[in-house]
């Protein structure tokens, strides 16, 4: 009865989410949806980005948080439109948060459109909201054992960002198995070492996202 019940639960969203991605499409815009465990850094990568690709193309934000608008404020303050979505209990965002929200979102005058999901390692990637690709965001300082403990979130992925690598040397962390694992689990997958820090490897990252969007 369970597995019904979730088979429907999941039909329903990606009815929903087809609705939102005929949307995004009309209005000619690009949809990334950005999954990583709370604290791995998708608010300060979802900021380097926006600098990096300031005068290129025109972005939006949509930000899931259980609680709080921090990160909605955080990006506010660089002159993007932003819309914070607040679950409540829920552990993701699904395409009906997304749908709701989208009258307010100014979608003809964007190019791209940022949707960073609630800090979950596993719900995100069950749920499609409309969006052209996911990106999964992994922290160094999480382990190595994360791609093969959580691989959804890594097959559903069109790219990874292992972010942190600044502090590679204070951990036992071995970023060649988390690259070889992940590349187990989807041979496609796109990976960039990314330190938000720093700043190293944002450069890389952003122009494969312009020529994504482009």
């Amino acid at each position: 009865m369970k597995v019904t019940v979730v088979t429907r639960i999941l039909e329903a969203n990606d009815r929903i989410a087809a609705e939102n991605r005929k949307i995004f499409d009309e209005a000619g815009v690009y949809v990334i949806n950005v999954m990583s465990a709370p604290g791995a850094g998708k608010t300060s990568l979802i900021e380097r980005t926006i600098k990096e690709l300031n005068g290129k193309i025109k972005i939006g934000v949509i930000e899931g948080d259980i609680a709080g608008t921090d990160d909605a404020q955080r990006i506010e303050s660089l002159g993007i439109p932003v819309i914070q979505i607040n679950t409540g209990s829920a552990c993701h965002l699904d395409a009906n948060m997304i749908n709701e929200v989208l009258p307010d979102m100014p979608l003809k005058d964007m190019d791209l459109l940022i949707i960073e999901n609630v800090g979950n390692l596993v719900c995100p990637a069950e749920f499609k909201v409309g969006e052209n690709i996911k990106v999964m965001l992994l922290s160094i300082a999480e382990g190595d054992d994360k791609p093969l403990k959580y691989p959804l979130m890594f097959q559903e992925s069109s790219a990874l960002l292992l972010n942190k690598i600044d502090l590679l040397p204070y951990t036992n962390a071995d970023l060649g198995k988390m690259k070889r694992d992940s590349l187990s689990l989807n041979s496609s997958l796109k990976i960039f070492d990314v330190s938000c820090k720093t700043g190293e490897g944002i450069r890389e990252w952003a122009d494969w996202l312009h020529s994504q969007v482009k």
